[in-house]
């Protein structure tokens, strides 16, 4: 009887045995799909909070440039869309010409200072942007050759006359884009109007590594 009982018991033994590894197994792996759920909410949370802190960035960019210039938007003398600063051509330039216009030139002057108390203490530098109709140039005109030409000469005008009233040269820069990315339609000559404009937007300074070219 002793010897059955005996008998018994240490065949017992090997089943608990594999019982107790088995919930180890099922609770290591418990342990480690927490441990991941975890790590992903971590990860979607830290992203989440980074997200928020851009756009928190970006609004207070925009609201400070908008207090900025507060005096020319109010005066209807600029617009401010998306951190973007839009001048009429007209306003600065007669047709098919980059000679600045008295009430152009004074409107740069206004706007220089605030541009350049933005400017302070930002990782940012002003791309100034020209662009035209899609009206070719007048065959008579000589000083440009096309579209192209005239942007640039036109933005070239602007970030010369900014940095003649103060803003520092290392803090602007030009940009042509000719007849491309217009804001109207060019089948009206009130579109056209709209589309011969100059652009001034604060955008991120380049880094120092992506600015020097690495060897091969």
């Amino acid at each position: 009887m002793s010897d059955e009982l005996d008998m018994e018991g240490e065949a017992g033994v090997p089943i608990w045995a594999a019982f107790g590894d088995l919930m180890s197994v099922l609770l290591g792996t418990f342990v480690l799909i927490l441990v991941g759920v975890i790590g992903v909410q971590l990860q979607l949370s830290h992203r989440l909070d980074e997200e928020v802190k851009q756009r928190q960035a970006e609004q207070q960019r925009r609201t400070s440039l908008e207090q900025a210039l507060a005096a020319p938007l109010a005066a209807g003398r600029v617009t401010l869309v998306d951190g973007r600063i839009g001048i009429r051509g007209n306003v600065l330039f007669a047709l098919n010409s980059d000679q600045l216009q008295p009430e152009g030139r004074e409107l740069l002057k206004s706007l220089a200072g605030p541009l350049t108390r933005y400017l302070t203490s930002r990782d940012e530098i002003l791309m100034v942007s020209g662009f035209t109709d899609d009206q070719q140039v007048h065959d008579g005109n000589r000083h440009f050759a096309d579209n192209w030409e005239l942007s640039a000469e036109r933005a070239l005008t602007v970030t010369r006359a900014l940095v003649a009233e103060g803003v520092p040269a290392s803090s602007v820069f030009a940009a042509a884009f000719g007849s491309q990315q217009p804001v109207d339609s060019n089948q009206s000559e009130e579109g056209r109007a709209k589309n011969r404009r100059v652009e001034i937007a604060p955008i991120p300074k380049p880094s120092a590594t992506a600015a020097v070219p690495h060897g091969p």
